[in-house]
C-alpha cells in the first residue's frame, strides 16, 4: 500500500491509515507497531512512520515504551473513567454556551448529522460511528466562544472512537444513542437548554456505563 504523496500530505495520509487500523481493531490493544514493518506495509520510509507514532502517542492510541517501541494502547477502565469524566465536565458547559446562539441553519445541520448517524448505524458502517458521533456533538457546541474547551473535547471524542464502536456493538445501545441524540436536538429546538445540558451529562454517563460492562466483560 504505497502512499506516494508529498511529505506533509504523506504524513497526513499515513496517520489516517494507521489510526483507522487501530480504531477498527486491525491493530488490537497490546500489538507492537514496528517501524520497519509499518514502513514496508505502507511503502514509505521510517521517518514519517516515526512522526506518526509520536502523534498517535499524543492522541493516546499508542504508548512508546523503552526497549519495546510503540505498543497499541489497551482499552481500560482507567482510561474510560478519565475520558468520560472530562467529557461530562466540559460538554454540558459547551452546550449551554452554544445552544442559545444556534440559528436555523445550525439546527438544520444538526438534523443532517443525526440523519447521517442513523443511516450509518442502520447500514452497519462501524468505521464511521465514532466520526459521525463526534461530528454531531461538535455541531452542538460550535457557537460557544470557548476554543480551548472545544479543542479538548474534540480530542476526547477522537480518543472515544474505539469505545464508541464497542458501545454501539449491540442493538439496544444503538437504539438508545439514536433516541437520546434526537431528544437532545428536540430540547435545543424548544430552547430547553438546561434540560438539554442535564440530558447530555446523563447520555455521556450512560455510554460510560455501557462501555465498562463491555470492557470488563471481555476481561
Amino acid at each position: 500500500m504505497a502512499l506516494k504523496l508529498k511529505h506533509k500530505t504523506l504524513s497526513g495520509a499515513l496517520i489516517t491509515e494507521i489510526r483507522q487500523a487501530i480504531l477498527s481493531g486491525k491493530y488490537a490493544g497490546g500489538t507492537q507497531l514496528r517501524q520497519d514493518a509499518l514502513a514496508e506495509t505502507y511503502g514509505v520510509s521510517r521517518i514519517p512512520v516515526r512522526e506518526v507514532l509520536f502523534q498517535l502517542e499524543a492522541e493516546g492510541l499508542v504508548k512508546i515504551l523503552p526497549q519495546k517501541g510503540a505498543i497499541v494502547s489497551e482499552l481500560s477502565r482507567a482510561e474510560i473513567d478519565d475520558v468520560f469524566d472530562l467529557r461530562i465536565m466540559l460538554e454540558p458547559r459547551l452546550l449551554l454556551a452554544s445552544a442559545p446562539a444556534l440559528n436555523e441553519k445550525d439546527l438544520a445541520e444538526l438534523d443532517e448529522h443525526q440523519a447521517n448517524y442513523v443511516k450509518a448505524i442502520a447500514s452497519g458502517e462501524r468505521d464511521d460511528y465514532g466520526r459521525l458521533n463526534a461530528d454531531l456533538h461538535m455541531a452542538m457546541y460550535h457557537r460557544a466562544d470557548m476554543p480551548r474547551s472545544q479543542q479538548i473535547v474534540a480530542s476526547l471524542l477522537q480518543t472515544s472512537d474505539r469505545y464508541t464502536r464497542l458501545q454501539l456493538s449491540n442493538e439496544a445501545a444503538m437504539e438508545k444513542a439514536m433516541f437520546e441524540h434526537a431528544e437532545l436536538i428536540g430540547l435545543i429546538r424548544a430552547h430547553r437548554f438546561e434540560k438539554a445540558g442535564e440530558l447530555l451529562a446523563t447520555h455521556i454517563g450512560s455510554v460510560r456505563e455501557d462501555l465498562i460492562k463491555v470492557v470488563e466483560g471481555r476481561g
